[in-house]
């Protein structure tokens, strides 16, 4: 078919290096300080957070069948 052709580029170094680099990730990955860090916080502090906002608004709020005007809260 003619015309086929046009969707032929020549593929970008920075884009198969970061291809390359997100592939082999695993290999490279080292502890340090930066990483235990981030680390902590997506699985330890975050979690936490999220507890404690959770347990400390439990019940207090129902908005089922509330009208404009009436309250949400419950105490």
């Amino acid at each position: 078919m003619a015309g086929m052709e046009h969707y032929r580029m020549s593929m970008d170094p920075a884009i198969q290096k970061l291809g390359n680099m997100t592939t082999n990730r695993h290999k490279f990955f080292r502890w340090t300080p930066r990483t235990a860090r981030i680390t902590f916080m997506y699985a330890v502090f975050v979690p936490v957070i999220f507890g404690i906002v959770a347990y400390k608004t439990d019940g207090k709020y129902d908005f089922r069948a509330k009208r404009k005007g009436d309250v949400i809260v419950e105490f």
